[in-house]
């Protein structure tokens, strides 16, 4: 009782003496608003037909290679994006391969270096020091023969000691000719042949270690498109052989309203058409797509040809907002042609009991709400079914800022 009181006497209170706008500095300023036209125009009669919300695109991922799942990162209404990883198979004896391979690939790698660096300065001046070495003594047993060849004039040396010394003089320019053709060899440095073979054999081992990290990356699962798990198929530990599914995704960026039409309308449709959709389930249930596909075959007891009506769908934090399998009616133009009232569609402001369309009063600058039916979508325009007649004026923009005795002003769009 006392709360009460106290209510009273505050509501009296503020009735009484708290300042009103206009006292404290006059009236609000007009909005800025964008005026749109209600036109009358011939179109097709507008028929509802029942469908049903599909996503997009939907699909299974499965795994390219056997093995337990490690780990499995998503459950079911996870939201995932492109190359987002739902699982990973486990890879210990692959990364001991893997690991070998590419420990053998740095080893050919060197050997090849080696190759193509040719000889070391080291290797060359020691090869030229053997030469010069060789060349003294070939030079020391030609002397030591000449000299026994003037001594066996005077018959003061045997043969043998002449046989001594011209073999002497053989080994020793055989022993330059081997020294000198191991330098030439270390100078030349390595056989083209054999830096080929070496390159090849890098090349070898390179495609084997890109071929074990192509195998490892196959161990992982990754989201192929932005979309949501709506199954799993298996779990950790499980064993799955390759070609096996791990989860199913679907994508609900866009999502196909698949209406079954009779097939004597179908004729009346074509692609690209707009279409109003409602889904009930919604808070705001009006929507408008697009046709995106005729499909080309009837069904032959009901004798209706499925029509995919396309629409964005709106993200609200990590969920959407129209999901799959939501009930929705779609207003198709396949009847006869007659006139109606159409308005833009961005004139309609959804949001409660009935969508309203404010129009505008130039004598009293106001917009004031009209309730209004929907029919067909049309282009950028949309039947009404209300109080409103052709040639009136509707904010098309800045009609959520606006309400009922709100001062407008028309502003050009930009």
């Amino acid at each position: 009782m006392r709360l009460w009181m106290m209510a009273i006497a505050l509501a009296a209170l503020l009735a009484a003496g708290a300042p009103t706008a206009a006292a404290r500095g006059g009236e609000r300023p007009p909005s800025p608003v964008v005026l749109g036209d209600v036109v009358e125009r011939e179109i097709k009669q507008g028929r509802s037909f029942v469908g049903t919300v599909e996503p997009a695109r939907r699909g299974e991922v499965d795994v390219q290679a056997s093995g337990f799942v490690e780990t499995l990162d998503v459950e079911e209404g996870d939201s995932v994006d492109v190359g987002d990883t739902i699982a990973t198979l486990r890879t210990t004896t692959l990364e001991i391969r893997l690991t070998a391979a590419r420990a053998q690939l740095k080893l050919r790698e060197q050997a090849l270096l080696e190759l193509q660096n040719g000889s070391r300065e080291e290797d060359k001046d020691r090869a030229r020091a053997l030469v010069r070495e060789a060349q003294a003594e070939e030079k020391t047993a030609q002397w030591k023969l000449q000299a026994v060849l003037k001594l066996r004039k005077d018959e003061n040396v045997s043969e043998e000691a002449l046989q001594d010394a011209q073999r002497a003089v053989a080994t020793t320019a055989a022993r330059r000719e081997a020294l000198q053709a191991a330098l030439d060899l270390v100078e030349a440095g390595p056989r083209p042949e054999r830096i080929a073979q070496a390159e090849a054999g890098v090349a070898v081992q390179a495609a084997e270690v890109a071929r074990l990290e192509d195998e490892k990356l196959r161990h992982t699962i990754t989201a192929p498109f932005k979309g949501f798990v709506v199954k799993k198929h298996t779990e950790v530990g499980a064993w799955l052989n390759t070609g096996e599914i791990v989860v199913e995704m679907v994508a609900l960026d866009e999502v196909d309203v698949v209406v079954p039409v009779l097939e004597d309308a179908v004729a009346h449709l074509s692609r690209g058409m707009q279409v109003r959709v409602a889904i009930d389930a919604l808070s705001e249930p009006s929507v408008t797509g697009t046709i995106f596909r005729i499909v080309p075959v009837a069904d032959r007891r009901s004798r209706t040809i499925p029509v995919k009506v396309r629409i964005k769908n709106v993200m609200q934090g990590k969920d959407v907002r129209i999901k799959a399998g939501m009930f929705a009616r779609a207003w198709l133009a396949v009847g006869k042609p007659r006139k109606a009232i159409l308005a833009p569609k961005d004139a309609i402001v959804l949001g409660g009991r009935s969508p309203v369309v404010y129009v505008y009063d130039a004598d009293k600058q106001m917009a004031a709400p009209v309730p209004v039916e929907l029919g067909v979508a049309v282009d950028d325009l949309i039947e009404i079914t209300g109080p409103v007649q052709a040639g009136a004026k509707v904010v098309v923009r800045g009609n959520e800022r606006i309400f009922p005795g709100t001062k407008v002003r028309p502003v050009e769009k930009r």
